[in-house]
């Protein structure tokens, strides 16, 4: 196991990292930039170090800083938790060559991943359903071709994407034009890869997806499914587990389908498989994201298993200790994110209590929100024995969360949990209507 693991992100995620290896009493060193020198990740961490102005790109995606700060304080891993390095290759490569592990999967893994529609090709060879589309596009009249072949709609994805960018809904082949500039300029700007590919447009359906876990002995559990069809732009707002429109059986066959994909690709650490689930009840294999995802804790909250100490443990090359029959998938749990509506300094904050309550935060008073990085300040999680009673709870919770001084999306998350689609579990990535 290791003695000291450097986290090379900020804000919640990096609280999160240092908690769990406080449990393991294995030591930390955060890396800040000029904008979070008094942030809580900060002043948690056993060592700190500055690592830039407060750009990403001169702090948090500076690849030789962070790795300069790894090997001076004596660090033996990094932890990328998600978004910034968490996906590159590139990054995963300078770890090792400098001796230091990357908690994640191999950058040859991720190389092989990354680029999701040479991902869906390859997971044909398996069990799973891909939906149908295209490789990497290399113009726009190779996109009209295509199109016309899959059928309108389609939707114009970045191969690099993620976290919603990149993407357009085309509706006909006149939108294409202007959709194609759009998404690849997009594209370039979010991840300086403006190759894009095509697919088919699944509507309606709900967005859910199965996190699964994987060590270098070759055993793979599946931690279930999360439901994450309340999105605005592409973009996650809430998200449970289990998803109330899969049935016991249909989990069974996804779960068992999906694990014995993951082993067949050879695939090593805590990763996701994205689906879309129509209406008759098919699941539509659309990506794998090889890292932690934001929504990870409402998993751990359901299973009781901590995602966080087992990537550690698996970078380490410890086994999982526990099968697919080990893990217990009963009752409900439901996260809400609260994001920034804009910036601001925090004058009060209240955090509410009681049996299975969460929320996963770097707020403290004081804490002053830049527009430098993402507006999420926070996760609200909470878990009961039955989907009703976890609604009322997490109304309870939602009402007693008291952020003052920054503008939140509190009352909006009130709102959707109080509608009668959502309440009854009717709902898909249509929900949010023109929000």
């Amino acid at each position: 196991m290791f003695s000291k693991i450097l986290i090379a992100n900020r804000g919640e995620i990096a609280v999160r990292i240092i908690r769990a290896c406080k449990e393991m009493g294995v030591a930390t060193v955060a890396v800040y930039s000029e904008a979070d020198k008094n942030a809580l990740h900060v002043a948690l961490a056993d060592q700190s170090c500055c690592i830039g102005g407060p750009e990403a790109s001169e702090s948090y995606l500076n690849e030789n800083q962070i790795i300069s700060a790894a090997l001076l304080s004596g660090a033996q891993a990094i932890h990328p938790g998600y978004g910034f390095l968490s996906e590159n290759a590139h990054f995963a490569r300078l770890c090792r060559k400098n001796g230091l592990v990357f908690i994640g999967p191999e950058p040859e893994s991720m190389e092989r991943l990354s680029d999701k529609a040479v991902l869906k090709e390859l997971f044909q060879t398996t069990n799973l359903q891909p939906i149908p589309g295209t490789r990497a596009l290399e113009n726009m009249e190779e996109a009209k071709l295509a199109a016309d072949k899959i059928g309108y709609p389609v939707m114009l994805k970045a191969c690099a994407g993620g976290g919603g960018r990149g993407i357009r809904l085309i509706e006909t082949a006149d939108d294409l034009e202007e959709a194609w500039h759009q998404a690849t300029a997009e594209a370039v700007s979010a991840f300086g890869d403006g190759s894009v590919y095509l697919e088919k447009y699944v509507s309606p359906a709900r967005h859910v997806e199965l996190q699964i876990l994987a060590d270098e002995q070759h055993n793979v559990v599946c931690l279930g499914e999360r439901d994450c069809s309340l999105q605005r732009r592409n973009q996650k707002l809430l998200e449970e587990t289990p998803s109330p429109a899969v049935s016991q059986q249909q989990r069974q066959k996804i779960i068992s389908l999906a694990v014995d994909a993951v082993k067949k690709i050879g695939y090593v650490g805590a990763g996701t498989l994205e689906f879309l689930l129509d209406r008759e009840g098919n699941f539509w294999f659309m990506e794998m994201n090889v890292r932690l995802q934001v929504e990870h804790c409402v998993t751990e909250m359901l299973t009781g298993i901590d995602l966080v100490k087992w990537q550690i443990r698996i970078a380490a090359g410890i086994p999982l200790n526990f099968t697919q029959e080990d893990i217990p998938m009963t009752g409900c749990a439901i996260e809400c994110r609260i994001n920034a509506a804009s910036c601001g300094q925090l004058e009060m904050l209240h955090v509410p209590g009681g049996p299975s309550v969460r929320f996963d935060t770097c707020l403290v008073e004081g804490t002053q929100v830049s527009p430098y990085y993402d507006s999420l300040l926070g996760k609200l999680i909470v878990y009961a024995k039955t989907r009703e009673e976890t609604l009322r709870k997490l109304r309870a919770a939602l009402c007693e969360l008291v952020i003052r001084g920054i503008p939140t999306n509190i009352e909006e998350q009130l709102a959707f949990v109080a509608d009668d689609r959502f309440i009854s579990g009717n709902y898909d990535l249509t929900f949010m209507g023109n929000r």
